[in-house]
């Protein structure tokens, strides 16, 4: 099997949680080739999706210096891999909507991971709300008067974050009395020039944000993300927790609900997050989770994705 990973620069990933990092391993210990190039790579030859790729020797270390080795850069097609796996971080800006076009062109040719259709038509904030049953009360507008009224209809307290956010970035936990209400709900919309989503907040935060790993909407994983002290996001990268975390019946009906849908938009790794019972993100553009999950339960992992990934395209190849 031939892997390509459309990543950011290898120097600059994270590898202690970085899953991009963990399916790499996974697939350079069953003997896959792996490649590796940003977007910026991608090209289109009349028809046919192509890179300039480089063959990257992963090993397992600390530092990115360590971890990768990397050959001469050389022309390739997309459909020469076997599995593509557009794993770029956010934000979905313009380069990326770009980006995904040009993935378009290897649909069909190869297993695309995830399909640039879903990448462009489920915004990772603004998925969940096809499924209200499983979601907090949430709104999405550019007034702050209605962000305020919506604040009073849910008793006090609420969570602003930008619709295109990423990572924790622009989100703020807004409360009765706050004295710096005014300025954050300004800033969220941008005086009233961005759409912001607004959601109930949820008490049950403070007890973690649990992310479920999907793999062509079964779960493989779970980590529950902890708040660090004095701090409302879990987000790992701003000092939150991983602890480990059990799927209970509530997380097994949210995943019956919203795999199918994944699957049927070529999603098919996908990281939910729910809080208290209730889904409030669907990350589909670089899912993290695997390494801390991996640590946390003391198995591989990566092991029964990439064994999706290669039961998937090999029915692409048929």
């Amino acid at each position: 099997m031939r892997c390509l990973f459309i990543i950011d620069p290898l120097d600059r990933l994270a590898l202690a949680g970085d899953t991009s990092y963990a399916l790499m391993l996974e697939a350079a210990a069953r003997g896959w080739d792996v490649w590796t190039c940003q977007i910026e790579h991608l090209g289109l030859e009349s028809n046919d999706a192509v890179c300039d790729a480089v063959p990257t020797i992963v090993m397992p270390a600390a530092t990115p210096a360590e971890a990768f080795q990397v050959e001469a850069r050389s022309h390739k097609r997309l459909a020469d891999f076997d599995v593509v796996l557009m794993r770029k971080d956010p934000p979905v800006d313009v380069n990326y909507l770009h980006a995904t076009w040009i993935l378009d062109h290897a649909r069909g040719k190869t297993l695309l991971v995830n399909d640039p259709r879903g990448l462009r038509e489920l915004n990772e904030h603004l998925a969940v709300l096809a499924f209200p049953e499983l979601t907090p009360p949430t709104i999405v507008t550019r007034s702050t008067e209605r962000v305020r009224a919506f604040q009073r209809e849910q008793g006090g307290a609420i969570v602003v974050k930008p619709v295109d956010g990423y990572g924790g970035l622009g989100i703020f936990v807004v409360r009765d009395g706050d004295p710096n209400a005014s300025s954050i709900l300004e800033t969220s919309t941008g005086a009233g020039t961005r759409w912001t989503l607004a959601q109930k907040f949820l008490p049950d935060a403070s007890k973690g944000d649990k992310r479920i790993i999907l793999v062509d909407g079964e779960p493989v994983g779970a980590v529950l993300r902890v708040p660090a002290e004095a701090e409302a996001r879990g987000n790992l990268h701003v000092g939150g927790r991983a602890v480990k975390a059990d799927l209970d019946a509530r997380d097994h009906e949210i995943i019956a609900k919203v795999g199918p849908f994944l699957t049927s938009h070529g999603q098919i790794l996908v990281g939910l997050d729910v809080i208290g019972g209730m889904l409030t993100e669907i990350n589909i553009t670089s899912p993290t989770g695997v390494r801390h999950v991996s640590r946390l339960e003391d198995r591989n992992v990566a092991a029964p994705i990439m064994d999706a990934f290669e039961r998937l395209a090999r029915a692409v190849r048929r």
